[in-house]
């Protein structure tokens, strides 16, 4: 198979990239290399896998690279894009022309090639929005819903809250439409808080994988709003288990979307994410504190039954587990970030 990942020297792209080659697929990574840590991880995947094939282009500006690329793969994985709620607040210009734009040139090309992919897209919890109506708990250490016991399903209505929110809410939305219009096999991962190795965390985006930056570095940390805020968090190698699943079963998951993240069984809040991370620290954490930031849901926890139900996903790294590794692979790799 001829597998394209656009965006595939950012985190995610890495690591989806690195379990492709080694099952021996054609894999092209396409990526502007603008991001701290991409150009890292490129390094090392051509030096691990030096049959990797790699084209530099940008999907705001490279769209007939994107044409004769699209054009000549089976399956493709739209993982680029402006990541961090606070960076579309501070400049919505360049979060729209990054998630909205770059988003469309994609499944334009993609439309217009002589066999269109099956085309994966990186979505958002973001696009529920701050959730103000929904009713929560405070417990000593996190938040809890009131009601829905399994977490946020597919059926919530959507809320645009924040730049990043609508830029990347008008993707989602777009990558579903492209199906039912067009017929394109595009299907739709809203994520929830992915982590693991390779990940170069910083204070506005991938939280998990900053804390242990920052203190493994020495590096100030803010706490911002009160610290029970709980998220469902995903290992990388489980959500790289849900593509492959969802590719396997594309008849059943084409113009699909699907809501993708650890689900209720693995949640953390930040409270309790730094009192493990001092079990693993042997030491007490530092931090100050800050107030909350635009869009920052007290809770949030995705409802998985239908990725399960669908092409029988579930994940199976538990938070313990995976913050483990995490924490084990910076601290033996910390000369990669001490530009950072």
């Amino acid at each position: 198979m001829k597998r394209l990942i656009i965006g595939g020297a950012g985190f995610i792209g890495i690591n989806l990239a690195e379990y492709l080659l080694t099952k021996g697929e054609d894999v092209l990574i396409f990526d502007n290399l603008s991001r701290k840590g991409t150009s890292l991880n490129f390094a090392w995947i051509k030096k691990t896998y030096p049959q990797v094939k790699f084209v530099k282009g940008d999907i705001r500006t490279d769209y007939k690279k994107l044409v004769a690329l699209l054009g000549k793969v089976d399956v493709a994985y739209h993982l680029a894009g402006q990541v961090a709620v606070t960076n579309s607040v501070a400049d919505p210009r360049y979060d729209f022309e990054n998630n909205a734009i770059g988003s469309f040139n994609v499944l334009e090309a993609a439309r217009l090639s002589d066999k269109p992919p099956i085309l994966f897209y990186s979505s958002t919890n973001k696009v529920y929005g701050a959730m103000e109506d929904v009713k929560t708990v405070k417990k000593k250490t996190r938040y809890e819903f009131k009601k829905f016991p399994n977490g946020i399903s597919e059926k919530r209505l959507l809320d645009f809250h924040s730049p990043y929110g609508c830029s990347k809410g008008m993707a989602d939305q777009y990558f579903r439409d492209y199906a039912r219009i067009y017929g394109l096999k595009t299907v739709v991962f809203r994520q929830s808080c992915i982590y693991g190795k390779r990940q170069f965390g910083i204070e506005d985006q991938g939280w998990i994988a900053w804390f242990i930056i920052a203190i493994l570095l020495n590096k100030p940390i803010t706490m911002y709003g009160n610290g029970k805020q709980v998220r469902d968090i995903l290992f990388i190698t489980d959500l790289i288990q849900a593509y492959e699943l969802a590719e396997k079963n594309i008849k059943k998951t084409s113009g699909q979307i699907y809501n993708i993240g650890g689900g209720k069984k693995f949640t953390l809040s930040l409270l309790e994410t730094f009192a493990y991370l001092e079990k693993l620290y042997s030491k007490k954490i530092n931090y100050k504190t800050s107030d909350w930031r635009p869009g920052d849901q007290p809770i949030y926890v995705s409802d998985i039954s239908k990725a399960k139900e669908d092409f029988g996903w579930s994940p199976k790294i538990s938070p313990e587990k995976g913050v483990k590794f995490l924490f084990d692979w910076v601290k033996q790799n910390k000369e990669l970030f001490k530009n950072f």
